[in-house]
């Protein structure tokens, strides 16, 4: 089996990689943000506030969840796409399915404690009485099965090492479609409210793991056996990225739960403006959001191969094409700010929310686009701690302080302003870092030297 058959992205236009990749993921993807978009509209048409407001702090735990999962994802995609690169084929598929077993492991254990401290972490968002009883009923039903996600998210992220965008992106349509069908069926047709919601989320997340796994064994050579030597072997290099992978992706969701917590100082209309605003924005920038894991292949590919030309204009691509992104959907967004509004009722402070959402807030998403391909590029070229790094940063001291400082001066409209203007000053903080990271990089590294982990990682990497 050739190279150029398993590592697609070694030749071709990379603006066209990036752009295929980036909007096939991007539909997969939005397919399953639009039916909680859908859930929100759904739960806003049963008249509860209440209901709404409780979707909105379970969110808020959900996305954290769901990080552990994206940081597997990134681990598998990483390490299979490298190893496709470099034309070890079988070195591939004996990490995907080690990263798999792994990941549904640690799955278990980490939807375990969750389940366990839901009352608690429902608390520290600031939910109180029935709408943290809701919020904990909600989150009993779709945490268990966390597992399951992450199933369907590595195995999308070994697609997409593959370079098959396609079949990935069917996997979390095919989940979407079911959310979707069974969404109006339980919840009006049954009675069950916030429960059908739930039951229909975990409907979606079993289908998206099967169908994600099915393409993989039927198109790509399947998994190996899997044996405890290579099992104990692999588990270094994955968790040399998963680790501060997940650490990257969980420093999103407790910035979000600040937000949270900070927003419900404002009553529980501004909590639901800043739930249908937080539904709205991975709808409106799915692409973006799916940017990250559809350029890693791009750069994994390469840099396996030690084309190191082509992983500097695979970033340089990816900017051009958030930029493009951006620009578009801000307008749109900003000619449908009342139709969007008006499709959840939003009066008062909620409409006020979504209508700054529609118009400047949108404009610097794209500073959280520059941070997805930084963070897409770190993780690839053996620098995942800055990543880390880049995250908690944006989501500490470029949250908390500015959320203070903007809701003290503009109320609850200012907790989502001093939200963006953080993702500015740490976007141009990760843009400066990448170019350092991009010059550094030579046409044999694994990771640039001067950094610990990534020597370690180096180590551990070529002992296979």
């Amino acid at each position: 089996m050739s190279t150029q058959a398993n590592a697609k992205f070694l030749t071709g236009n990379l603006f066209r990689h990036v752009s295929v990749m980036s909007l096939t993921a991007s539909v997969g993807l939005m397919a399953v943000f639009l039916v909680d978009f859908v859930d929100m509209i759904f739960i806003s048409m049963l008249g509860k506030s209440e209901l709404a407001a409780a979707v909105g702090y379970a969110g808020a735990i959900l996305f954290f969840t769901s990080s552990f999962g994206i940081g597997m994802a990134i681990a598998a995609g990483a390490l299979v796409a490298r190893a496709l690169g470099a034309g070890r084929f079988e070195q591939g598929r004996e990490r995907a399915t080690h990263a798999l077993i792994f990941g549904v492991v640690f799955g278990i254990l980490f939807s375990g404690l969750v389940w366990l401290n839901l009352g608690a972490l429902v608390s520290l968002l600031g939910a109180t009485g029935e709408t943290a009883a809701l919020a904990v009923w909600y989150l009993q039903i779709i945490v268990p099965s966390l597992p399951f996600l992450l199933v369907g998210m590595m195995g999308g992220a070994i697609l997409r090492a593959h370079g098959d965008a396609r079949r990935a992106m069917m996997a979390t349509i095919y989940g979407g479609g079911v959310n979707a069908v069974l969404d109006p069926i339980l919840i009006f047709g049954l009675d069950l409210e916030l429960t059908g919601a739930a039951l229909a989320s975990v409907a979606a997340r079993l289908v998206i793991a099967a169908t994600s796994l099915l393409p993989i064994l039927k198109h790509h050579g399947g998994f190996s056996r899997p044996n405890p030597a290579g099992m104990a072997l692999d588990l270094r290099p994955i968790l040399a990225i998963a680790v501060p992978a997940i650490l990257t992706q969980l420093a999103t969701p407790v910035g979000q739960a600040y937000v949270t917590r900070a927003m419900a100082e404002y009553g529980e209309a501004a909590v639901a403006g800043l739930a249908i605003v937080a539904r709205m924005t991975p709808v409106a920038f799915g692409v973006i959001f799916a940017l990250s894991g559809a350029v890693g292949p791009i750069i994994g590919q390469n840099y396996g191969a030690h084309d190191t030309a082509r992983v500097r204009e695979t970033y340089r691509a990816a900017l051009v094409f958030v930029a493009i992104v951006v620009l578009a959907m801000s307008g749109a967004l900003f000619v449908l700010r009342e139709p969007i509004a008006a499709l959840f009722s939003a009066t008062g402070i909620t409409r006020e929310l979504v209508f700054l959402f529609c118009g400047p807030l949108a404009l610097v998403f794209f500073f959280n686009g520059v941070i997805f391909v930084g963070n897409a590029g770190f993780n690839n070229l053996g620098k995942p701690f800055y990543s880390t790094w880049i995250n908690w940063g944006r989501h500490t001291l470029g949250t908390i302080p500015l959320v203070i400082a903007f809701s003290a001066w503009l109320g609850a409209p200012g907790v989502l302003i001093g939200q963006a203007v953080g993702g500015v000053i740490f976007g141009v903080f990760s843009m400066i870092l990448a170019a350092r990271v991009m010059r550094g990089i030579g046409p044999s590294d694994e990771a640039a030297p001067g950094f610990p982990q990534a020597r370690l990682f180096q180590m551990f990497y070529h002992r296979r």
